[in-house]
């Protein structure tokens, strides 16, 4: 439903701010509690899968990984079909991506890592058009949230102050006051809550913020008719000091997207020659000879704002009942490492998982103390990709915000020696695949299994360099 009537006087109502992928499968989890629940949304929803102002982001390549697509299905049961009918183009992680990596091409093999390849417009607007058909879901399109509604005592956020964009269509005031039994943050990076917060007599949550100043350019193509491929999307990776990394993915209409990306303020240029000197001196060509001949189909288009950004409300003594906050309005990764949507839908499970005790414990729906058990147990789901993204920018020198200590340095040596062996091992390939898809914790790399085998890949290339240095001394001799 698209700018209904608000709820009735009985009736238990959540808002979400952000109609993003955090704010819609949120939603579709309030859906479960409330009997309405309001998404208040600044940019106009168009009827198809076009970009919108306020996803600056949406232009480059975006990956849902395994373990997203499993949540999505969980919440939407079929989406996949949907998917497919709409143009996503299915592949399988293992076997139809060519990957470059630290040691070279990566193995290739069918597994059961099957995914989709599409654009993050189409995803957003089959989500959307999903939740709009559930009659207790209600958009409020072309608004902003200006502040929160409480209490007299300020211990309950009852609502939020919006403003509407001018628009002569709407015959509706352009301030409102939304009340709500519960508000759902999902507005992104630049989400207003810690200023909202501040002003209703809160401390604000610290910020933690490692920034590697990774920029992207990207471009979508149309590859000539004679392109032959036996795969459907390709990875080359930077290896620190270098810092050139590219995708290129095919995705819904016949379309393939290439987006390259430099770290420390390398910046792919965005005119036509620059682009492609830029793809062609990444460590491998592939990316370079495929789109040589390609014709492009869209503008060239830069993104920079890449930076790590956690808001840790979960350390926050004091929060007011009736108020949370989710996606990337709470964690923003490096999107270079293709978590942020995946950890997205992680965070709806977890307000799920959050509410359903929450409501089991009280019958009357009370929601006091919800807010701090929700952020907490956020903050422990935010906390592998974190790691995963910041360590990986911590290679880097350019990178701000901290400096690696001894104990991540030791950690990235020996992912190192799991990335080399994973270039000549297919099981290493796929364990390293299922961590990246967030389905398997880092620590499997650390089991004994894993652990033998890097230390005996280690002992023979120690050995082979002994050997070398021995027959180069009798040479000299």
């Amino acid at each position: 439903m698209f700018d209904s009537t608000i709820t009735q006087p009985n009736e238990r109502h959540a808002l979400v701010i952000g109609g993003s992928i955090a704010g819609l499968l949120a939603a579709q989890v309030l859906t479960k509690y409330f009997n309405q629940v309001t998404i208040i949304e600044r940019d106009h929803l168009s009827a198809q899968p076009e970009q919108r102002p306020g996803v600056p982001q949406a232009h480059h390549l975006h990956v849902l990984l395994k373990r997203g697509l499993d949540i999505l299905e969980q919440l939407f049961p079929g989406i996949q079909t949907e998917l497919a009918a709409s143009g996503a183009v299915a592949v399988n992680a293992s076997a139809d991506y060519v990957w470059y990596g630290l040691g070279g091409w990566t193995p290739r093999f069918n597994s059961d890592l099957n995914v989709y390849s599409l654009s993050r417009n189409l995803l957003e607007w089959i989500i959307r058009r999903r939740l709009a058909t559930n009659n207790r879901v209600v958009f409020v399109q072309a608004a902003i949230v200006t502040g929160l509604l409480s209490n007299p005592n300020k211990t309950q956020v009852t609502g939020v102050q919006v403003r509407r964009k001018f628009d002569e269509r709407q015959d509706t005031p352009r301030q409102t006051d939304f009340t709500a039994d519960l508000v759902v943050d999902a507005s992104g990076r630049n989400s207003r809550a810690p200023r909202w917060l501040e002003a209703m007599g809160y401390t604000p949550p610290k910020e933690t913020v490692i920034n590697s100043f990774l920029g992207y350019a990207s471009r979508l193509y149309e590859l000539p008719e004679n392109f032959q491929t036996d795969w459907l999307g390709a990875l080359v990776t930077a290896k620190a000091p270098g810092t050139r990394s590219g995708g290129m993915f095919a995705i819904e209409g016949n379309r393939w997207i290439v987006t390259l990306a430099g770290i420390g303020r390398d910046y792919p240029p965005t005119d036509e020659a620059g682009f492609l000197d830029f793809a062609r001196s990444l460590r491998n060509p592939i990316i370079y000879e495929a789109i040589l001949d390609a014709k492009p189909i869209s503008p060239l288009i830069a993104y920079h704002r890449t930076e790590n950004s956690w808001h840790h409300y979960e350390k926050l003594s004091r929060l007011p009942s009736g108020f949370v906050v989710i996606g990337d309005a709470v964690c923003a990764f490096n999107p270079v490492y293709g978590q942020g949507m995946t950890t997205a839908a992680l965070g709806a499970l977890t307000l799920d998982e959050s509410l359903s005790k929450q409501l089991s414990r009280h019958a009357d729906g009370n929601l006091i103390g919800l807010s701090q058990s929700f952020q907490k147990q956020l903050s422990k789901i935010i906390a592998v990709p974190w790691l995963m993204a910041t360590g990986e920018d911590f290679r880097w020198h350019t990178t701000v915000g901290g400096r690696p200590n001894w104990m991540t340095q030791l950690m990235q040596y020996y992912l190192d020696q799991v990335l080399l062996l994973a270039a000549e091992s297919p099981d290493i390939h796929k364990l390293f695949l299922e961590v990246m898809h967030l389905l398997k914790p880092p620590s499997v790399f650390l089991h004994l299994s894993v652990l033998r085998q890097v230390l005996q890949r280690i002992i023979k290339k120690s050995d082979q360099n002994w050997n070398r240095s021995g027959d180069n001394l009798l040479v000299d001799q």
